[in-house]
């Protein structure tokens, strides 16, 4: 089924270049961008986005590696406290001598 009619893409491709992309690093985020540059293409219209996205979605490649999942809720509970401390700016400072 062609998903691109601008481009070109079906979904047959849009599987292989995922696969391509799955086999070459296990660890990757697969993204549309990702793909498109895989297949030596870029969106044009974005009319077909939608579809292409729900045909990425099929594809039991794309989901993110069990290695990298929940690593953003990690980072975020395990980092101090990187507030600017009182008085950081500039201004602030030359006011308190």
């Amino acid at each position: 089924m062609i998903v691109c009619h601008c481009t070109g893409i079906t979904d047959q491709d849009i599987h292989r270049a995922i696969d391509w992309m799955r086999a070459a690093d296990p660890t990757a985020i697969i993204t549309p961008r990702k793909v498109y540059r895989a297949l030596g293409k870029s969106a044009d219209c974005g009319g077909c986005m939608s579809l292409f996205v729900d045909t990425m979605r099929k594809s039991p490649n794309v989901e993110v590696p069990m290695q990298l999942r929940g690593l953003s809720r990690k980072a975020t509970q395990e980092k101090p406290d990187e507030r600017r401390p009182e008085g950081h700016r500039l201004s602030q400072s030359r006011a308190a001598q």
